[in-house]
């Protein structure tokens, strides 16, 4: 199912074969949270923007249109038109941080909706369910997100409650995929690994969780008010506890620097809103440093926002068109700035995967962050 094709030091250059096509990894997911980008970029769009996997939210698609509307429709894939690989995040990280009041019991979380404020009810069960009926390629287990920062017999706790439940996971999710009616039989289950900065409870709870056998893990709780270096530091001492035969997924992850040093330390998927939120504000990332497009001396600029890019926004638009767009608040401004982003983010993946291949990926990695700290022209 996954399969490592070479290492070059720790970075891994893989492959993950799903009932919805295989992954080539190290990939970037595209966040598609309500099961659209936001940015008015469509399906249609990802596929011509070298998008393999996109991310959606359990949660957020219960609340609306409501995960047994998804099922009777034929599940996400059908429903969202779009044929490759899709990951639901499990809803942990959602209740945990736009439910103001909820209460934490071992069955599960109870809380409000963010829309309609109406009570929900979910736990491990629960969140497998729905993400049955979301018929997603590969569901998260449904962890506790701990705060940060929390002490650490809290940490401890949760994190002891969140193998709990993991266990939980699991077996919900074999009787799932045992069910005649289920749209996905072939789900692929990962665990997530927690602890905060809590090193030995970080590495004590990879060691649990990869007896498991899991279909992969990921790493949650990270890029959450820490400081890279913290970031990089837990990342050293978690990843090699996790199983190297299996995908290894930091969430919530990241800018083009965390990716790339991400990369180094074994990490194959990655997720972040950064691509499309900074890029409906008005900022490109480029091969040449990041560009805010509101800079007066973007008016007259008829060149495009990279030089260097393919993209379908680089070839036929200039900074100075864009940057206008923009300024009046058309809606084709935010979306050529996310397709572009987009584009970048999912390019840089593929030239991480070449320089992996090829045994250069720490020449690569550097010539890349020095591209990246560049000042646009």
């Amino acid at each position: 199912m996954y399969k490592i094709i070479r290492k070059d030091g720790r970075a891994k250059r893989g492959e993950l074969q799903t009932v919805h096509g295989t992954i080539q990894t190290p990939v970037f997911m595209n966040v598609g949270t309500v099961g659209a980008m936001k940015g008015a970029v469509s399906t249609q769009d990802l596929q011509d923007l070298k998008t393999q996997v996109v991310l959606c939210n359990t949660y957020h698609l219960h609340v609306r249109p409501g995960d047994q509307v998804v099922k009777q429709l034929g599940g996400l894939h059908k429903f969202m038109v779009w044929d490759k690989p899709i990951l639901t995040d499990s809803g942990g990280f959602q209740v945990f941080s736009l439910a103001g009041l909820r209460k934490i019991k071992e069955e599960g979380v109870t809380f409000h909706s963010h829309v309609d404020g109406r009570k929900i009810f979910m736990g491990p069960e629960e969140s497998m369910q729905i993400q049955s009926h979301i018929a997603s390629t590969i569901a998260m287990a449904f962890d506790e997100c701990p705060p940060h920062p929390a002490t650490r017999k809290y940490m401890q706790d949760s994190v002891d409650r969140t193998t709990r439940w993991l266990g939980r996971c699991k077996a919900e999710m074999a009787r799932l995929n045992a069910r005649e009616d289920t749209i996905n039989p072939h789900q692929l289950l990962f665990g997530i690994n927690q602890g905060g900065t809590f090193e030995d409870i970080r590495m004590e709870h990879a060691k649990r969780i990869a007896e498991m056998d899991l279909d992969g893990y990921a790493i949650g709780g990270l890029a959450v008010g820490e400081s890279h270096e913290e970031m990089y530091r837990i990342l050293d001492e978690t990843v090699p506890y996790l199983p190297s035969d299996k995908p290894t997924y930091l969430m919530g992850v990241g800018t083009p620097a965390n990716i790339l040093e991400g990369v180094d330390r074994g990490v194959d998927f990655f997720d972040c809103v950064y691509p499309a939120r900074n890029g409906r504000h008005g900022h490109a990332y480029t091969n040449h440093g990041k560009m805010n497009l509101s800079n007066a001396k973007y008016e007259l600029d008829d060149r495009p926002l990279d030089e260097t890019c393919d993209c379908p926004v680089c070839r036929h638009y200039s900074r100075a068109y864009i940057r206008h767009l923009l300024k009046a608040k058309e809606m084709l401004g935010m979306r050529l700035m996310v397709t572009h982003n987009l584009y970048f983010y999912n390019s840089m993946m593929e030239e991480i995967r070449d320089a992996i291949e090829q045994g250069r990926y720490q020449e690569y990695k550097k010539q890349k962050l020095e591209q990246l700290e560049e000042e646009t022209r």
